[in-house]
């Protein structure tokens, strides 16, 4: 394992480390024996840092990262969201009150007395502009309940409005192959200010691992098919904006990207990689087998000059226009 600096801080985090959306809910089928299997496989390999939220399973992914990390609390670096089990349109939801007891809830689940980055989950700009969320958070920061803050963030412009705030020490982004944009402005920018990127849906909710077809069907649960055009959150968060029959046919014209590097996976994740502005990526799992396949990214070769050109004309030729949402 190849581990890398959370931004300008003290944290050093593993390469590849994960998100555990998946193992919460909402991703169909998934069974806690073998979520807690793979977390155990995932430390044993050496990562050290998992992301989740309060929503994702209303708690449940937290609590089995708590029993996954008990004893490790040291070692084992989480990270955690809030803002989403209340309404993110209101001012309410992020009053000092209101964070407090998402704080500490979160904090009830882990097991733990102190969250190592605590996240704002994907607010709208408005709220960021015109609430004390961040003093909040600041406060929190003195009292040893949070170690560090940051931001989920839908869009570049969301993201670099964050940036102004010098306490905000991690952006986490979509970020992967068919969602580009943030490489313009948005990265860079972190990169300068030292603010930590972590790179979610690297994989646009499987579309980059190219084994869907035009015929795949999803489980009712699965937020793949309830929220494939945005029914419920933001549409970015499923297939990185696309739809999902786009989405196929582009995966399909880029299964040369597995050539040398064994699975479009594994080459996805690495060319996510291949930017020293990230700090991590994090994909997410619902199998040991899936850990086991992500992990090996870091062992397959990187992209030349030559095809890292030839992704980014194709995404700006033949991604971009077809993604929806603002981003």
């Amino acid at each position: 394992m190849r581990y890398r600096n959370l931004g300008n801080t003290d944290l050093k985090v593993s390469e590849i480390s994960f998100g555990t959306w998946a193992i919460g809910g909402s991703w169909g089928n998934v069974r806690d024996e073998e979520s807690l299997a793979a977390l155990d496989y995932a430390i044993k390999a050496g990562v050290n840092f998992f992301d989740t939220a309060d929503v994702y399973g209303n708690g449940h992914s937290e609590e089995l990262l708590a029993k996954a990390t008990k004893g490790l609390e040291d070692q084992i670096y989480i990270a955690t969201k809030f803002c989403r089990a209340g309404d993110i349109h209101d001012p309410q939801t992020y009053s000092e009150a209101s964070i407090r007891a998402y704080c500490e809830a979160s904090l009830k689940r882990l097991e733990r007395e102190r969250i190592d980055l605590y996240q704002i989950h994907c607010p709208p700009l408005a709220i960021l502009q015109h609430t004390d969320v961040f003093g909040v958070l600041d406060k929190l920061q003195q009292e040893g309940k949070i170690r560090y803050y940051g931001v989920s963030v839908e869009s570049v412009e969301e993201g670099l409005f964050c940036l102004t705030n010098p306490n905000v020490k991690a952006l986490q982004v979509i970020f992967n192959i068919f969602r580009q944009k943030p490489l313009d402005q948005l990265l860079p920018a972190a990169y300068e200010k030292g603010v930590g990127i972590l790179a979610r849906l690297p994989l646009a909710s499987g579309l980059l691992t190219g084994k869907f077809s035009n015929d795949t069907v999803f489980e009712d649960d699965d937020h793949r098919r309830f929220n494939e055009n945005g029914e419920f959150f933001n549409v970015g968060e499923t297939f990185a904006g696309l739809g999902f029959q786009k989405g196929v046919e582009l995966s399909r014209e880029l299964q040369w990207i597995a050539e040398g590097r064994e699975n479009m996976t594994r080459a996805a994740l690495r060319w996510i990689l291949e930017h020293e502005s990230v700090s991590c990526v994090i994909p997410g799992f619902k199998t040991t087998k899936q850990v086991e396949d992500n992990l090996k990214a870091l062992e397959v070769p990187g992209f030349s000059m030559e095809e890292k050109q030839e992704l980014k004309d194709y995404y700006q030729q033949r991604v971009a226009p077809f993604i929806r949402g603002a981003y």
